[in-house]
């Protein structure tokens, strides 16, 4: 029996960049594709701690960890099936942890978007990539982001800092000249 791919996503574009590579994975290999979205309840609310399984906070964030984990198929292979059997899972616990419960043997992909992290939240959060990396019991593949990603994280940094953008690579005529309020082309 083929090993599966396991594949985790949390909505990100990076992350429908890692789920695209492991569905190709997993027609390659003819291999089970499992999509697992790691989730928490609210840190100080009832039903926090695992032992209150049955509390309505507990449910709640269940079922919202089921419908994004729908939404975000939904959005990453779009109504039509993705070519493999697919699974999807939301998994209790960080990103990391979760992964890994998720992986039955040596025989398994692990795949992981690598992501664009912005240094505050590199220092917040570690990696979800180079945690698996470390303690992954099966080969992790490490799917970088998309080459538009960063363009796209370019043009968010300069609209918030409000700062030109550099249309220098762009063809001529892809982009057109906006209103400011003075009312002068830009």
């Amino acid at each position: 029996m083929p090993g599966r791919i396991v594949a985790g996503t949390c909505g990100s574009p990076g992350s429908f960049t890692a789920l695209h590579r492991a569905r190709d994975e997993a027609r390659a290999r003819d291999a089970e594709l499992w999509v697992v979205l790691a989730w928490q309840p609210p840190l100080d609310g009832p039903g926090a701690r695992r032992g209150s399984g049955g509390t309505p906070l507990l449910a709640a964030s269940r079922d919202a960890a089921v419908a994004r984990l729908r939404d975000v198929l939904g959005s990453a292979f779009g109504t039509g099936a993705p070519g493999v059997t697919l699974a999807g899972l939301a998994v209790r616990g960080t990103p990391g942890a979760a992964l890994l419960e998720t992986v039955r043997d040596a025989g398994d992909l692990l795949v992981v978007g690598t992501g664009t992290r912005r240094p505050l939240l590199r220092a917040l959060r570690p990696s979800v990539a180079r945690y698996c990396l470390a303690h992954a019991p099966c080969p992790v593949l490490a799917v970088p982001p998309s080459p538009l990603q960063a363009d796209l994280y370019a043009v968010r940094r300069s609209i918030a800092w409000r700062r030109p953008l550099d249309t220098a690579g762009l063809p001529p005529g892809s982009v057109s000249p906006h209103r400011r309020s003075g009312g002068t082309a830009a």
